[in-house]
């Protein structure tokens, strides 16, 4: 039986790149690599002919599992709900440990990002809350308090 050696990545498709980019650089995300993707390789494996996108893949200054974000230039984009809540069907959130989440939270306010909800605790170990990102993209910060 085959097993999950490691947990390498979550992707998330967007249509303007730098400006994610820039979203998840802001966090403390480090540029990896950007490239362009096309080909028989890429088209096998997502399953969409002639397909074009170009990707940029980010990591925590940890190592670990990466953000991969990419747009596609062809096909266009597929428009996809602009603020989903957590009960929407699918992939909702990608998640980070911060150092401080309410220097976090007030950075992404100053770029204009805001809070989905507040700022929340449970018990003496956790603050947490949820960010809409570019895109409607949500981002969970957590900051170990206990």
């Amino acid at each position: 039986m085959s097993h999950v050696r490691r947990f390498d990545h979550v992707g998330i498709t967007v249509a303007d790149l730098d400006k994610a980019m820039a979203f998840f650089v802001s966090l403390g995300l480090e540029v990896e690599g950007r490239m362009f993707m096309e080909g028989e390789f890429v088209d096998t494996v997502i399953g969409i002919p002639d397909s074009r996108s170009e990707i940029v893949m980010l990591r925590a200054p940890d190592g670990g599992a990466g953000v991969e974000l990419s747009s596609f230039i062809h096909p266009d984009h597929q428009p996809g709900s602009s603020a989903p809540m957590s009960t929407e069907l699918g992939l909702r959130n990608v998640a980070f440990e911060v150092d401080d989440l309410q220097a976090a939270v007030e950075r992404l306010a100053a770029d204009g990002y805001g809070l989905i909800g507040g700022v929340g605790q449970y018990e003496d170990v956790w603050r947490m809350a949820y960010v809409r990102g570019p895109e409607g993209i949500i981002v969970a910060l957590a900051e170990r308090i206990g």
